[in-house]
């Protein structure tokens, strides 16, 4: 009975009569709009028809599809997206079953249009919002298929772009549907993002070359919004846009995946552009998030090609510089200890041709070259890194950076033999690139923040290095905190200017914490500058380097002391050079003296007493008429014109340290400290630095023995404590405290320098004085002292001694312990 009514259309339901109704005779004349009121008005008022009606729908297009009436097909899917649009009722559930059947249908048809007809669809769908959820509804297949559209390879170049950009669209569609319902599927699951994200990214990365042609600008706007490039990324940063806290690592894994299986990271110009997008398009709290991803990826790759550690290393500091709106996260230390692990390896690699060192094989051909690429990104991307972080993080990060430098001061292990000392002197310049970057963006005004007491040890006693390009890094580190207020460019050029108001100086007046500062460190800063001047390996950036830190701290941290003692130093600088007791070269000799008539041309401007500079000027005159090789304009140059006879100079073409005295203690300058040469004072980091002799170390030891022997208690006279007494000692403080370095150093120069008999002659009468005072202690103490009142005398005028016990005995002091 059911057929013979189905066969009948007067008997035939309502719902179907007005399905039917809706499809004209010939499909070119379109949907029957009446009709289709008709339906919709119908629907609106029996929802529980709203899932026949679908059914019915989903019937005719499947029959249609398999017969190929697709002017009817897209009729059919034209009254769906209308019911949809119109009907949100409770019932709807079973209706999207319907719709999303058909869908299916047409996107697994080989027919183009009918894939990009369902797609619309969908999309369409996707951006209605629904009244009640569904439980059950699955988007696994259009994921899929969508996905599988995304990298459509048509012969047809028009066909095969259309049908890529509804791929995204659908994908595109899904996120939408599916990101903010809780009921839904995971979209963010493994299974879909590594669909979903990889199909984008081949979309980002193959450009058509048709794209790229326009035949009008007019026309370009358009084409390029039409472009699966652009839908693409588009739609890449909407879906990670849309990502949580939860969701960040498995929207970036496919990233990484991606780029590794086809080879993206060595040009990197891709891998680049892509982490950009997700920079910027993610929570800005997210950032390290990703950050963290990329770490663990490079840590991933240790033992892959330079190149491409380069590249994930290179993608690493543009995403830094881009989280700097953001959040590095709380481990910044780890950053940064993996940044240093992988230069450390990368070392390992250059040094050992092997990415195992332990097997002594390795499958992969090392280049040098591209591990020195690869160690220079690294030690870019550190400083970009340390560019994002507060001034508190960043100074951690330096002394972090700076405890990994082996030094043979620390307790930090030094490998020895040959291979030992190549790794250690690499990962030490490696090491100071990487402080040199941090410190170039570092801006601190407190100088005792900017360099603690631990930090500036460790810094400074990598300059008493014996490697020139060591000791050059360390210069360039200081110079960058000292300089705070852009003034270092100003002194790339050594020259003796006539008028220092040319170089538009930035000067402010020391502040409390830099005078506190020069107090406590300003000896230890000269005496490394001094150190320094004395190497015979400088070259021209090194006395480059001196007289930028001569004139930042003469700018940055001086006041009246501190100027006084730079112009001491500067003297005792010219002095090395006249005296030459370190056998330097002509070349570091002239350039001493270039140095030395630089900066106090500078100075003398800078502290504007008449009488000083007239002296500077008239020194500087005399040299351009009888010793231009002098003057830094005839020593700082590509082909310096120097003089062998430095031994006959005249007393004329010298700074004088009495006539600076004179002139500058008129002006109210410390005279008695200015007329004190200066003199270096040694301390325990000599005797560890690598270019003093044992020599050196015994005569240290010597010197203090003989300061604390009893010889020199016995041969001092006790003297009267006056008022005149204590008066000198004040006032003469300074020049005491000079004279005793002096005369260390003159001990210090007689164990350099006198003959290898005369040391030991010396020593052997050192060891009978002590052997003499140890008998005659011995002696005290086996034999009891007089009495306290003094000796008896008994009759026939011989002395008599009484026994005293020995509890109480009177012991000489270095008896006792």
């Amino acid at each position: 009975m059911y057929g013979v009514c189905g066969c009948c259309g007067a008997l035939r339901p309502r719902y179907k009569r007005l399905v039917d109704n809706i499809f004209p005779e010939d499909p070119e004349d379109g949907l029957v709009k009446t009709n289709m009121e008709k339906l919709t008005f119908y629907a609106l008022s029996a929802p529980e028809k709203l899932d026949r009606i679908g059914a019915y729908l989903s019937e005719r297009l499947i029959r249609d599809v398999s017969r190929h009436r697709y002017g009817y097909v897209c009729i059919a899917m034209e009254a769906l997206d209308q019911l949809l649009m119109a009907c949100h009722c409770q019932s709807i559930n079973l209706f999207v079953e319907s719709f999303l059947k058909m869908v299916a249908k047409l996107l697994e048809s080989e027919k183009p249009n009918l894939q990009i007809l369902g797609t619309n669809s969908f999309v369409k769908f996707a951006n209605i919002e629904e009244d009640t959820p569904s439980y059950h509804r699955s988007y696994d297949f259009f994921v899929s298929r969508f996905s599988e559209m995304c990298h459509s390879s048509h012969d047809d170049l028009e066909i095969r772009t259309k049908i890529r950009m509804s791929g995204i669209k659908g994908l595109q569609g899904v996120v939408r549907k599916t990101v903010n319902d809780e009921l839904q599927a995971n979209i963010w699951d493994p299974q879909h993002m590594d669909k979903i994200v990889p199909s984008l990214l081949f979309n980002l990365q193959h450009v058509e070359e048709a794209e790229s042609r326009s035949p009008s600008p007019l026309q370009a706007t358009e084409k390029e919004k039409e472009s699966p490039t652009e839908l693409a990324e588009r739609c890449l940063r909407e879906l990670l846009g849309r990502a949580a806290y939860g969701n960040i690592k498995n929207a970036i894994k496919p990233v990484l995946i991606h780029l590794d299986n086809h080879s993206l990271w060595e040009p990197k110009i891709f891998a680049t552009r892509c982490f950009r997008i997700i920079m910027y398009s993610i929570q800005p709290q997210h950032s390290h998030l990703v950050i963290q991803q990329l770490l663990g990826h490079l840590d991933a790759n240790s033992k892959s090609a330079a190149t491409v550690r380069a590249g994930i290393v290179e993608v690493l500091s543009e995403a830094a510089v881009i989280a700097a709106s953001g959040s590095v996260g709380p481990t910044v230390l780890e950053v940064f200890n993996t940044l240093l692990r992988q230069l450390r390896l990368s070392i390992d690699y250059a040094l050992t041709g092997s990415y195992d060192c332990t097997a002594g094989v390795s499958t992969k051909i090392i280049k040098e070259h591209e591990e020195r690429m690869f160690q220079e990104a690294v030690i870019k991307t550190i400083g970009s890194f340390a560019s994002t972080l507060p001034t508190y993080q960043q100074s951690e990060v330096m002394v972090f950076i700076m405890n990994k430098v082996p030094l043979p001061s620390s307790q930090q292990s030094i490998e020895a033999g040959k291979a030992g000392e190549n790794r250690n002197r690499l990962t030490q310049i490696m090491l100071l690139k990487s402080l040199l970057q941090v410190s170039v963006g570092f801006q601190c005004s407190n100088m005792l923040t900017a360099l603690p007491s631990a930090f500036l040890d460790r810094l400074l006693s990598s300059a008493l290095m014996e490697d020139a390009e060591i000791r050059l890094f360390v210069l360039e580190i200081l110079i960058s905190f000292i300089d705070r207020h852009g003034n270092r460019q100003k002194f790339a050029t050594i020259s003796t200017i006539s008028d220092i108001s040319v170089l538009k100086l930035k000067v402010e007046k020391c502040s409390r914490q830099d005078t506190v500062f020069m107090k406590k460190h300003g000896q230890q800063l000269y005496r490394h500058i001094y150190l320094i001047c004395k190497e015979e390996s400088n070259v021209q950036a090194h006395y480059e380097a001196l007289y930028s830190m001569l004139m930042l701290i003469s700018i940055e941290l001086a006041n009246e002391e501190v100027v006084v003692d730079l112009i001491r130093l500067v003297l005792a600088v010219q002095e090395i050079a006249q005296i030459n007791e370190d056998n330097l070269t002509a070349y570091n000799r002239c350039a001493l003296f270039a140095l030395g008539a630089a900066y106090l041309n500078l100075i003398s401007q800078l502290i504007t007493v008449p009488t000083f500079c007239q002296h500077i000027h008239e020194v500087i005159q005399m040299r351009q008429k009888e010793a231009p090789y002098l003057l830094p304009e005839d020593v700082f140059v590509e082909r310096p014109r120097l003089s062998k006879s430095l031994d006959r100079l005249g007393p004329e073409v010298f700074f004088w340290q009495s006539k600076i005295s004179e002139v500058l203690g008129g002006s109210g300058y410390n005279s008695d400290r200015l007329s004190t040469p200066y003199v270096p004072q040694l301390t325990d980091e000599d005797r560890l630095s690598k270019r003093k002799s044992i020599g050196e170390t015994i005569s240290l030891q010597v010197e203090v023995e003989s300061r604390n022997s009893p010889e020199r208690e016995q041969r001092a006279p006790a003297e009267e404590i006056t008022y005149e007494t204590l008066k000198k000692a004040i006032v003469d403080s300074v020049a005491v405290e000079e004279q005793e370095r002096e005369r260390r150093r003159q001990v210090v120069e007689k164990f350099q320098k006198a003959p290898f008999e005369e040391i030991a002659a010396h020593c052997g009468a050192r060891a009978t004085l002590l052997q003499s005072k140890l008998n005659q202690i011995f002696e005290i103490t086996i034999r009891p002292p007089p009495s306290p009142s003094g000796t008896i005398t008994a009759a026939y005028g011989q002395p008599q001694n009484h026994s005293i016990p020995v509890y109480e005995m009177k012991f000489p002091d270095l008896c006792v312990y």
